[in-house]
């Protein structure tokens, strides 16, 4: 009764999947048409109603800063850029197609007084664009300061909000958020207050109304009500201050999953309480006003989604729209032809050379141009090349073909050629014996070695 009282839709359910550890930030465009979500797996994906089928695929993925959990995504008033904080010091800027437009400037960290530093010097916790102009955005870090930006300067900060403390020192801003005019910020505190300061002439950074103790623990969420009078914060200590939608986390020791609970604005009485998960936290829920639909993060160290909640009698487009869009099933008669890519004016590298074939062959068959090495001669010349035949001289190439030399020396062995002069030689001696006969000596010959022995 309560919830067809309060018309909450939660009859049916999608998960838009696709991160690899718990989603910690979620952002809708105030069309409905487009949902960013932000994980530890230190990714940001986009997602698109309209063109999106029901296998709930995103159609872009980023990565703002590598090793940096993203932790807030905040879109502008006009949902044509949207904003990204992570766990470095500095946010960045993307267009409504995921373009990097730019980063804002990292302070000094050096530098003692956060006044006098030109940018956060620690790492960002919250993040929120100015709901009614589009060139402001405001930024809270861990490094206990809140700064407010212009979107066109990336180099310079517009204001330095530096929250009052019991004791002088650094205590993290943990979340901020604007109201929904833009009139005045509110802060959550290390030491669980909660500051909020009004914007006018002059203001500085003395907060308008300081709530000491607000919680326990870490605030971990604020959100301020559309009519401006109630603000909604969220703490680690388990407390609920003027809440009225909240995802709570697993326990330890505990069969309960991660729930969404619904609660009465006036009276904070319990409502509604649905199961999203049942081994998950719920990290960031929202519930859109013109779609009618609930959006809620879980996920763990492995696996991460976004669950959308909605009723077709009372929700608009969103998650009716790509439901509808079952993804066609691949058919046998299906035939995929592979394109052929003609490019003929492109980069020289890529241009088809002209055929030249003849003019190779014709440099190959001549030996200057081809540096063709010269063969051995086998024969009496060849190719205009006479002076070597069987390897002798040219003169004695001449005198052979002429009949002045016989050669036999080639046929005959030269051992058997001499020996056969040997008796002539000396019986008649014609040259050098003849000299020496009366002065040549006799010849002595060593004794045979069987003498010695004995």
């Amino acid at each position: 009764e309560d919830e067809t009282r309060f018309r909450i839709p939660l009859t049916n359910e999608i998960v838009l999947k696709g991160h690899t550890k718990v989603v910690s930030a979620l952002a809708v465009d105030h069309t409905g048409s487009r949902v960013l979500s932000g994980s530890y797996d230190y990714t940001v994906r986009m997602y698109d109603f309209q063109g999106m089928n029901a296998r709930l695929e995103s159609f872009r993925q980023l990565e703002p800063f590598e090793g940096h959990q993203v932790r807030n995504l905040s879109w502008s008033p006009t949902a044509d850029r949207f904003l990204c904080v992570t766990g470095s010091a500095q946010a960045k800027i993307y267009d409504r197609d995921g373009l990097t437009l730019g980063e804002f400037v990292k302070g000094d960290m050096y530098i003692r007084d956060l006044k006098n530093t030109k940018g956060h010097i620690s790492g960002l916790t919250c993040g929120e664009w100015h709901p009614k102009t589009k060139e402001t955005i405001l930024t809270s870090s861990e490094d206990g300061s809140l700064r407010i930006w212009d979107v066109n300067d990336f180099k310079s900060q517009k204001q330095v909000i530096k929250p009052k403390l019991a004791r002088p020192g650094r205590v993290p801003v943990t979340t901020c958020a604007w109201d929904r005019d833009g009139k005045c910020i509110a802060g959550g505190i290390g030491d669980g207050s909660i500051q909020i300061w009004n914007i006018k002439p002059g203001w500085g950074s003395r907060p308008d109304l300081h709530i000491e103790k607000g919680h326990e623990d870490d605030i971990s969420g604020l959100k301020f009500s559309s009519d401006g009078r109630i603000l909604l914060s969220r703490s680690f200590d388990g407390s609920l201050k003027q809440l009225f939608l909240t995802g709570t986390s697993v326990e330890r020791e505990s069969t309960t999953g991660g729930l969404l609970c619904f609660f009465d604005r006036v009276n904070l009485e319990l409502v509604s309480r649905v199961g999203i998960s049942s081994t998950c936290s719920v990290v960031q829920c929202h519930w859109h006003p013109k779609l009618n639909q609930i959006l809620a993060t879980t996920g763990d160290k492995s696996q991460g989604g976004t669950h959308i909640l909605y009723d077709p009698t009372l929700s608009e487009r969103g998650a009716l729209v790509c439901v509808a869009r079952a993804p066609r099933k691949k058919s046998i008669d299906d035939f995929e032809a592979k394109p052929v890519i003609h490019n003929p004016h492109a980069l020289p590298l890529f241009r088809d050379q002209p055929s030249r074939k003849r003019q190779r062959e014709k440099v190959l068959k001549d030996p200057f141009k081809s540096h063709k090495p010269e063969l051995p001669i086998t024969g009496p010349g060849f190719g205009g090349r006479v002076g070597t035949s069987q390897g002798s001289l040219l003169t004695q190439y001449l005198l052979k073909k002429g009949g002045l030399i016989k050669e036999t020396w080639m046929e005959e062995d030269p051992r058997e050629a001499i020996l056969k002069y040997a008796d002539v030689a000396e019986k008649e001696p014609k040259f050098i014996a003849p000299a020496y006969a009366e002065t040549q000596p006799k010849p002595v010959f060593a004794k045979s070695d069987s003498e010695d022995e004995e």
